[in-house]
């Protein structure tokens, strides 16, 4: 059975495609040694305010440009605002049909107190795959010792290789970032992960879709949810297309090109 492996920084409550990810792989790789990248998703997410999308964030401490994410730590005002939007969470959210067990949830995971961003954030994503019922093993690239790469694709073969891959999925937003052919050297076949389109009731308002999978665990039951992380394609390099609009999801940095 061919090994699949799949390669993402970590995200604040991503979306439902980076669930599938984590459960279409045989082994997930956090890259928590990857450069941080402000305004881009790993400190911040979007839930539905008042039938609308709304943008939230994870404070974080100053510190200089180029840090790798497990370098940058959470700020010290973080329990406050971690507070604030426990409160935004429950006023906007009182009326969903799950809310009463997934507030719990997001208040253990906001109230975890460690400042290291990369632990924080690789904390959450584990609460949220075990109430998922996602048991991939989960890694850490900081801790898998690659040694010197060339190049970014060097660094995922590398990474392939160390683990026994056979298959690198992707999300199909880093499509024009990998050379098939030079993966297929290396005995590795090159997926894209496409997730299908989906809708789910909200309130009366039009649905909004590519929120944080916050707003989809409030609405949906687990089960719903479990029966949606199938639902994707895994693409040929060849056959597969960047989506011709930019969502927010599909403008996410995939893991090669966070890599210095």
């Amino acid at each position: 059975m061919t090994k699949t492996i799949a390669m993402m920084q970590p995200y604040w409550f991503p979306y439902l495609g980076y669930f599938q990810l984590i459960a279409a792989a045989d082994v997930f790789v956090l890259g928590d040694d990857l450069q941080y990248i402000k305004d881009g998703w790993i400190n911040r997410n979007r839930i539905l305010v008042a039938s609308e999308a709304r943008m939230v964030s994870l404070p974080l401490k100053k510190a200089a440009h180029g840090l790798h994410i497990d370098q940058r730590q959470i700020a010290d005002e973080f329990a406050q605002t971690n507070g604030k939007l426990l409160k935004t969470l429950a006023l906007n959210y009182s009326r969903a049909p799950h809310s009463d067990v997934i507030l719990p949830l997001l208040e253990r995971i906001m109230r975890y107190p460690e400042r290291n961003l990369a632990r924080a954030l690789e904390y959450s994503i584990r609460e949220l795959c075990a109430y998922l019922r996602i048991d991939t093993p989960i890694l850490r690239a900081s801790e898998l010792a690659i040694g010197a790469v060339e190049d970014k694709q060097d660094r995922v073969i590398k990474t392939m290789k160390k683990l026994g891959g056979e298959r690198f999925l992707n999300p199909i937003g880093g499509l024009d970032l990998y050379e098939d052919e030079r993966f297929k050297r290396n005995g590795i076949e090159l997926r894209f992960h496409r997730m299908s389109a989906l809708s789910y009731p909200q309130f009366k308002g039009p649905f909004v879709a590519n929120l944080s999978i916050i707003d989809v665990l409030m609405f949906n039951p687990v089960d719903q949810v479990r029966q949606w992380l199938p639902l994707f394609t895994c693409e040929l390099p060849h056959a597969a297309t960047v989506p011709a609009v930019s969502t927010p999801n599909a403008a996410q940095p995939t893991f090669m090109e966070m890599y210095s």
